[in-house]
Parts: structure tokens; sequence; C-alpha cells
């Protein structure tokens, strides 16, 4: 199994594809083809292995959208999205010469009275099956799940967007499709905002479409509200987590390295290019991802070690019995090691960057975010502390996260001072990347008499802290003050609440029958499900670790339209001026560290 943890999302999902896909299929003793679009092929890949398939008598997996040789004596089962496109490529499959036997058809979610009739038309005599299991959205992580849509972004804040309804409606779904497969109904709470409506409109959405969907269960009653809350916040509520240069590890390498796919590539000692896979599937990557850089390098001794052991020849006489036990620990051991050599390279990789220019911008992002230094020392002149880094031949992309968050520091600052600061940093041709921020509601520019409020953030004075990394992300604030039921009612309305007053402690109220099922062992609390429009940052993934792990009764998942990496919002940021096209883009004009 591909999940980190026997209790996370990915699992969750596996089990309700076995339970509702694979099951039906069983009866059959036949073996049959699976077929797939793209997101579907993600989201299996996500949580099963072929070998899983195959112990469930699936043979062969192909592409819905590829030319595919007929098996007309096999079975297929179709899961695919409710999308014309998809029912087309279906209806093609049966229409004139039947490809195959027979079809078992499962969509992600809701199908379309008008594409359900079109294959019922064409099709009827060849569907044994066809549901609708309600799993539109992507599990990334054990507690951490996407829409996969980064195309997101740009439909909800550019001003020439045509689909913004089209997308929150789509998302909306998707978050419904995540309540269902959790088995929760939660109460829905968004953060009110001024200036922006999309974390409001999302929420009424939800919320109209969860009590459609639990409107009568299999039983013909009608769902209760379950233990769980959703609370909804639009990207601008916190300009600086995914701006700032983060120090843990996963964070920091997505910022600094070039990473595809969740794919490392590396190059091995006068070797060949290498490729390691950053998923749950590795045990190391699970336990250091959200260690800081210094608690990382602190294994890298120990790994040199464990790999330098590894190529010793085994001391005593060589049995059979011994060679055989060899053998059969082979693959694990292979495996962990090369493991190990790929977290060597990252972690190595991450410390050049570090010790290059990021451990002395570090001083400078962070005394702008939180607003004093390291002795606690109130920081009067912003400026003062941004200079050194304008002035140092830092790229670009540096300085302009600088200059950003020498702007989020003050809430905005004066046209006048604005433009000194982008002639400063060169960049008077590329301006967009700063002041498109007002597109997410985010204050550039103000008159000298304006005065913003700042949130009072929680008192971490106690906590203990790297110097260079005193930031907290504001969602971990809100993740604790949800849990220990202090969110402001006037600043997070609830659209609907939970049964009983909500405190994540796990008190459970009377009219909810919960139940029990695999899933649920580990959980005898209550969920808290964060959702963030317009992309969520590494290290805000790791706030909900974190909170779930110090309160151990209430499991914390976050989710959002996509993951972001400071470089892809900057591009996002500057691309909302642009006239919508439909083609990608694909000019970019900040480019990865490594490759710049």
């Amino acid at each position: 199994m591909a999940s980190g943890s026997d209790h996370g999302l990915k699992r969750i999902v596996w089990k309700k594809i076995k339970d509702t896909i694979i099951t039906d299929c069983r009866n059959s003793e036949v073996w049959k083809i699976l077929i797939l679009d793209p997101f579907t092929t993600k989201l299996l890949s996500s949580c099963c292995k072929m070998s899983d398939l195959m112990s469930e008598k699936i043979t062969i997996v192909e592409d819905l959208f590829k030319s595919r040789e007929p098996v007309p004596e096999m079975k297929a089962i179709y899961f695919i999205s409710p999308t014309a496109k998809c029912v087309d490529a279906f209806i093609a499959d049966f229409k004139t010469k039947p490809k195959y036997k027979a079809a078992y058809v499962y969509f992600t979610d809701y199908c379309p009275d008008e594409l359900f009739n079109n294959m019922k038309l064409y099709c009827a005599k060849y569907i044994r099956v066809c549901k609708e299991i309600n799993m539109s959205f992507m599990p990334q992580e054990a507690q951490v799940f996407t829409c996969d849509n980064p195309g997101a972004f740009q439909s909800i804040y550019s001003p020439n967007s045509q689909d913004k309804m089209n997308t929150l409606e789509t998302m909306a779904d998707q978050l419904v499709s995540l309540c269902a497969t959790l088995d929760e109904y939660p109460g829905v709470r968004y953060k009110k905002d001024a200036n922006m409506e999309n974390a409001k409109t999302l929420a009424e959405l939800v919320d109209d479409k969860l009590a459609k969907h639990y409107e009568l269960d299999d039983s013909g009653k009608k769902k209760g509200k379950t233990q769980a809350q959703l609370l909804i916040v639009e990207r601008g509520f916190d300009p600086v987590s995914p701006i700032l240069h983060e120090l843990t590890y996963q964070a920091m390498a997505y910022d600094l390295i070039d990473i595809q796919e969740d794919t490392y590539k590396y190059k091995a000692e006068d070797g060949p290019e290498k490729e390691a896979q950053l998923s749950e599937d590795d045990q190391l990557w699970i336990k250091l991802r959200h260690k800081h850089i210094a608690e990382v390098a602190e294994q890298i001794p120990k790994l040199v070690k464990e790999i330098a052991a590894s190529k010793k020849k085994p001391d005593g006489k060589i049995t059979i019995a011994n060679l055989s036990q060899m053998m059969k620990k082979m693959p694990a051991f292979r495996k962990q090691m090369t493991e190990k050599k790929a977290h060597l390279h990252l972690a190595e990789d991450c410390m050049k960057h570090y010790s290059n220019d990021v451990e002395k911008l570090c001083k400078a992002e962070q005394d702008l975010a939180v607003g004093s230094d390291v002795e606690g020392v109130k920081v009067k002149d912003a400026m003062r502390t941004l200079l050194p880094v304008l002035l140092h031949p830092y790229n670009p992309p540096d300085k302009i996260r600088a200059v950003l968050l020498y702007i989020f520091s003050l809430s905005g600052t004066t046209t006048e001072n604005l433009n000194k600061l982008i002639q400063h940093v060169k960049i008077e041709d590329q301006q967009e990347f700063i002041l498109n921020w007002k597109a997410l509601g985010v204050p550039i520019i103000t008159s000298p008499s304006f005065f913003s409020r700042k949130p009072t953030r929680r008192d971490r004075s106690q906590e203990d802290t790297y110097k260079l990394s005193r930031w907290t992300p504001v969602i971990k604030d809100v993740m604790e003050d949800a849990v220990e039921n202090k969110l402001d009612t006037k600043e997070w309305p609830h659209l609907s609440e939970s049964p009983a007053a909500w405190n994540g402690s796990g008190a459970v109220s009377a009219r909810q029958k919960h139940k029990a099922s695999s899933q649920d062992e580990r959980r005898t609390g209550s969920r808290l499900i964060v959702f963030v429009v317009g992309g969520m940052s590494y290290s805000e993934m790791r706030c909900a670790y974190e909170v779930t792990q110090t309160v151990k009764s209430c499991e914390v998942i976050i989710g959002s339209s996509h993951i972001l990496t400071p470089t892809g919002l900057l591009n996002d940021i500057k691309a909302l001026s642009k006239a919508p096209s439909k083609a990608p883009m694909e000019t970019l004009t900040i480019e990865e560290r490594s490759n710049a």
C-alpha cells in the first residue's frame, strides 16, 4: 500500500474503491481489464500498486483515450470522470463493434442526465453496472488532499476569468465527495473577508450540496451531522507563508530544488542520473519531511555510515541457509539503501542552497514576517531590515519575495515607495509580481493615513523554535483555535453548525450514531477539515500533522485546489493580468532556482 499511515486518506480511498468497484466484479472468476482517464489514473496510482490490482483479478490497465486492441472475450471496468469527453470515448468502444464482452461503469461523481441517456441509447445491452461513487478529490498524503486543479487559481482570481462560478461549483462537488468518502457531514464555516467573497460563496455551495447529498441515506433516513468541522479560507488570508523561505525538509526541497511530479533527480558519483519518488512509500521521507533542515543534517553522517556498512561483505561462514535468508531480505534492503542515498543527496542539495544565499535571506525574512528580531525586539523600521537584501546581489525572485514580505508587514505601502522598490529590484517591466496581489484581496498600495488592524496571533514566545524559523503559518492558529472551540463566530460565521458545541475533544452528541469502521480505530475523536481556496503551501500542510500530533483526539485534514511552491505562486500572480487563453500558459518568467 502506498499510504504513509494505515489510517490515512490514501488507505480510505483504496478501501472505498475495493468496497465498490472491486467487490462488484469479484463474483465473476474472469480476469478483467481496467480502463481509466487521466484523473482516475492519477487517483489509483496515488493509493495502490499494480500488484494490488493483480490480486483482484485485474490483469490489464488501459488509457481510455488511447487506441486499444479489442478483447471481445473480456469484461472491462471503466473508472472515469462524468465528462462529455469520457462518455463519448466510452460510447465509441461499443457503438459500432463492441471492444469488450461487457462494461462495468463507475463515475467519480454525479453523471448529468444527458450523458447518462446517451450511454443508455447506444450501450445499454453491454452495461452490467453503472454507479457514481463520489470520489472526485485527489489524496496527496495521509492528511492532505487536493482538487488536482492548479488552473483554479486563474479561474477564481483573474479579473478576465469567464469560469469562476463553474470552478467554485466543481470544487464544492469535490469537497462533498471528500466528506462522503470520510462518511462525515460537517458543520461548515468560512473566514469572513470584507474584500473577498470566494470563501463565502464556496461555503454556501458546499453546505447546500452536502444537505442534498445527505437528504436520504441508504436506509431511507436523513443523515444527521457528524462531529466534524469544515473551515474554508482564501489564499489572501495568509500571503506570508507561501512566500517565505521555509527550512523544514519537504517545504525547503520543493522550494529550492526542481522537483517535478514528486520526482527528485540527482547524479550519483560518476554514475548516471537517478530518480527518487518522494512519496509515503518511503518511510524515511515520512520520518524526515517535517523536520527542520538542521535536524535532517544531523542524520546525514548516520546515513553515510549505514550506506558504507551495507557495502561491506558479511562476516562469518556463508551457508545455504544464510544465503536464502539474505536473498529474502534483499529487495527490502535494496529499497532502503536506495532511499537513504536519495535523501543523502537531497539533504546535501538543500544545505548547499542554504549556505549560499538562503541563510542570509532568512534573517531579514523572519524579522519582516514576525515583526520582531531574534531577541523579541519590535522591528520599528521595516525598510532598514529590507535594505541589505536589496543591496546584495541576490537573484530577482529572492528580492521580489523580500519586497513582498516588507509590503505585507506594513499592510501596504504608498505608490511612491512602491515605485522606488520596483526600480531597486529592476522589475519595471514585471511589476505584476507585486501589484497583482490586490486580486487576492491583499493590500499592496495604501494611502499614508490608512490604518489596517492586523489579526491577533497566538502567543508562541514560550515555544522552542529555531532562530531562522520563528514564523508560524496563520492556518496553524486557526486549526488550534478551532480544536479548542475558540474561533470568533463574527470572523468565522457558521453556515451550519455541528450537532453540539464543537471542541474537537471527541465528545459525540447523542443524536449522532457514528458507525465505527477500520478507518476510525485510531480516531476516537473528531475531524477538522481545512480548505484553502487558491492553493496551499507545504508549511501549511505540515501544520495539519503537527496539530493532530499535539491534540491526538482530533484529526486535522487540509486540502486545496493544488499545492503551491513560492516560484509557482509568483508566476500565477503575474499571469493574473494576462488575457484569458485556452491554451495552457507556457511562458514563465521566474525560473526554478536550480535552472537559473
